[in-house]
């Protein structure tokens, strides 16, 4: 199933790529951007050498530090041993799984906080929600153009630079912006980053009412690939995490959601 992706996966990237570079290259060349990513860096695990090739080259055009990996095994030695930024995972790999490896980078309290976006051409929403639930925090679909990349690295790594030192204090409830933390009762509850971002939006925001489609927009930003059922399940998620403080995240039937923080 793999190999059938592979050559038309590769010719419309570099068609798109080709043709982007063109037409936005002054943007993306600006001395403000080059100098934002030139320390920044990414490693790909991605076990099709010519989808490989073609991202390191494009991750590279863009300022970005770059390694490339065509298993798991080797990749995740790589990041153990080497401090890196952000991972564009390919899950369709041979031995450990992407969704093994999203899973072991978790768990490890050295690579927990690594940033991960899963590329692959499963595309159904419970792909999407299996991986965003493992605590990937992008998810594209194949085949993609070399904007769409540019543009979700981006927005990852600009959510993560935010600096905000705001705490939010709802009783047993502590939930710490700039630190991306969580906790009830002064115990840490270990949250994906989907989980935090829809948990801290609605929190900042306590009383009103958000649908689906303008969480799905805020966190993940314009046309992502996911459905109200995608917020639904990670609501689900949530609620379940914070235990006794999940009566403060409200559901609005037929709307949404919102952050209830007024007296019962």
């Amino acid at each position: 199933m793999k190999n059938s992706f592979t050559y038309s996966g590769v010719a419309q990237l570099v068609e798109r790529v080709t043709v982007n570079h063109q037409v936005g290259s002054s943007s993306l060349s600006s001395g403000a951007y080059m100098s934002d990513t030139k320390n920044t860096k990414l490693v790909i695990i991605e076990d099709d050498k010519d989808i490989r090739e073609l991202l390191s080259y494009n991750i590279l055009s863009l300022g970005y530090q770059v390694q490339s990996f065509s298993n798991g095994e080797s990749g995740l030695k790589y990041l153990r041993n080497n401090k890196s930024n952000l991972l564009l995972l390919d899950l369709m790999l041979p031995g450990i799984s992407g969704y093994d490896i999203c899973r072991i980078i978790k768990s490890d309290p050295k690579l927990k906080d690594l940033l991960i976006i899963m590329l692959t051409a499963k595309g159904s929403e419970a792909d999407i929600v299996k991986g965003l639930e493992l605590g990937a925090d992008d998810y594209i679909v194949k085949p993609f153009s070399g904007s769409v990349l540019s543009a979700r690295i981006a927005a990852v790594l600009r959510r993560v630079k935010k600096t905000d030192s705001k705490i939010l204090n709802f009783d047993s409830l502590k939930i710490d912006i700039g630190k991306h933390q969580v906790s009830i009762n002064n115990s840490i509850i270990d949250l994906t980053f989907s989980e935090f971002e829809i948990l801290s939006m609605l929190a900042q925001n306590p009383g009103l009412v958000y649908t689906r489609s303008q969480i799905i927009d805020s966190i993940r930003g314009d046309n992502y690939p996911a459905t109200d059922r995608t917020i639904d399940f990670q609501i689900v998620g949530l609620r379940k995490k914070l235990s006794t403080a999940k009566k403060y995240i409200k559901t609005i039937r037929g709307i949404g959601y919102k952050f209830n923080d007024e007296k019962d």
